[in-house]
């Protein structure tokens, strides 16, 4: 398992600020230290620099916040490993429930 599929705890939930440099400028991004390390995860799974997952963020996130698209490209790569059990994330119905 992964540190970012670990359980949640209080450094996770720690908002931590970090400088980058997007498109030759240096901006600084603040997310959940959770999210840090799934991005690390991620960029490391593809072969891309945390800057460069960044970036291909950044390009892609139109009118969105920064941080908030990047949570976003956190949740749906979760989503794409671990799909909801049945449709629009609605987990299947038991047996006699319903």
């Amino acid at each position: 398992m992964s540190e970012a599929e670990g359980p949640q705890d209080a450094s996770s939930r720690l908002v931590v600020k970090h400088s980058v440099v997007i498109a030759g400028h240096r901006t600084s991004v603040s997310l959940e230290d959770a999210f840090w390390r799934a991005l690390k995860d991620i960029a490391a799974q593809d072969g891309v620099s945390l800057a460069g997952l960044i970036a291909c963020v950044d390009a892609g996130r139109g009118e969105a916040n920064l941080s908030s698209a990047l949570r976003v490209f956190v949740l749906e790569r979760a989503l794409e490993a671990h799909p909801p059990l049945e449709g629009e994330g609605r987990p299947a119905k038991q047996a006699g429930v319903g």
